[in-house]
């Protein structure tokens, strides 16, 4: 958990809104209601039942303490929110609450339904940041530059051969970043065991009209193949890693010996008052080296012993969040170091 301090350079106010405590309930809470659509639909729960799921739900307000112990509890909150929800509903209909469903699929649905969030938000900040490159391009682009190889000087080229390198690797990751989308955002519902018992048969079809209502993808249940969210998380630390290049070069770049690139309103030195530190670009570094760790334990996320793992599950928990603000994160000092750039007349063929 960072502090306030630590957020306001590396956080994201925007990102972080999406794995609160806030925005998982009321996924939560989306899928649960869409649920009683669905089996209604499919006939396993009257209408009526559907109808009152649907209101209590438009009303509800969780008793947070609750949901912490109950999380203290069973490892997960969705047993007592479940609880809490039954109660609300009432007889006759609060058995048909949560009805063949496992604490899993509200889970991992709330999880895509916040990623469907989520992507838009990277995709959009991807597209100005390419266009923030280009904006560079244009102005400087045809400016000579020395090329450093090994952190030595090797031969000229220009301002438009290094922005090449930053932003062919962004374009690839959105490209990416779309080509997963669809294999990502899918619904979850399996059941106890991520076989679809406990729907009367009717599994497929309540898998479908859910997927139709949350305006998610239909797949098989992935309940212990978490393939899908490894990628989404190497993903990201590619993308941060890739934002880390350009945080790299301009603060080699930006040294005084070498003065071939300026950063306008660095940050400043409690010491040294003529200084101006790279502030933007040494966060880009950070936080992709601080990604590239998490990518690694994200990974470990996939070894979920037969059909589910508490242990693998709470891992993913602990890092995919981070992961995503981060990434968040650097794609917003990216855009901000791009509109402090220009390049002066420093180093030179």
């Amino acid at each position: 958990m960072q502090s306030g301090l630590l957020r306001a350079l590396t956080g994201d106010p925007e990102a972080e809104a999406l794995f609160d405590d806030s925005a998982d309930i009321d996924a939560m809470l989306s899928f649960e209601a869409a649920l009683a659509v669905a089996e209604a639909d499919a006939g396993l729960i009257g209408t009526d039942a559907a109808a009152a799921i649907a209101a209590a739900i438009e009303g509800f307000s969780p008793d947070l303490p609750a949901l912490e112990r109950g999380m203290t509890r069973d490892g997960v909150a969705v047993p007592e929110l479940v609880r809490q929800l039954r109660r609300a509903v009432g007889a006759p209909h609060d058995s048909s609450v949560h009805l063949g469903a496992t604490s899993q699929d509200a889970v991992d649905t709330s999880l895509t339904l916040r990623l469907s969030r989520l992507i838009p938000l990277l995709d959009a900040r991807l597209g100005d940041l390419l266009a923030a490159l280009q904006r560079l391009t244009d102005r400087h682009g045809a400016q000579p530059l020395v090329a450093h190889t090994r952190m030595q000087r090797a031969i000229p080229f220009t301002v438009t051969d290094k922005i090449v390198t930053w932003s062919k690797p962004l374009e690839r990751h959105r490209a990416a970043l779309a080509d997963l989308s669809p294999r990502l955002l899918v619904v979850q519902l399996g059941g106890p065991i991520g076989t679809r018992d406990g729907f009367d048969g009717k599994g497929e079809e309540v898998a479908r009209r859910l997927a139709e209502r949350l305006g998610l993808g239909v797949a098989p249940p992935w309940h212990s193949q978490r393939d899908g969210i490894v990628a989404f998380g190497s993903l990201l630390s590619a993308l941060s890693g890739s934002l880390g290049k350009i945080g790299a070069d301009v603060a080699l770049m930006a040294q005084n010996e070498v003065g071939a690139v300026a950063i306008e309103g660095g940050g400043g030195s409690s010491s040294m008052p003529h200084k101006s530190n790279p502030v933007n670009a040494e966060a880009l570094i950070g936080l992709a080296r601080f990604n590239a760790g998490l990518c690694g334990a994200l990974h470990q996320a996939m070894v979920h012993e037969n059909e589910r793992s508490g242990a693998a599950w709470t891992l993913e928990w602990l890092t995919l969040p981070q992961m995503a603000i981060a990434t968040a994160a650097g794609l917003r000092l990216a855009l901000a170091l791009a509109g402090q750039l220009s390049f002066p007349a420093g180093d030179r063929p």
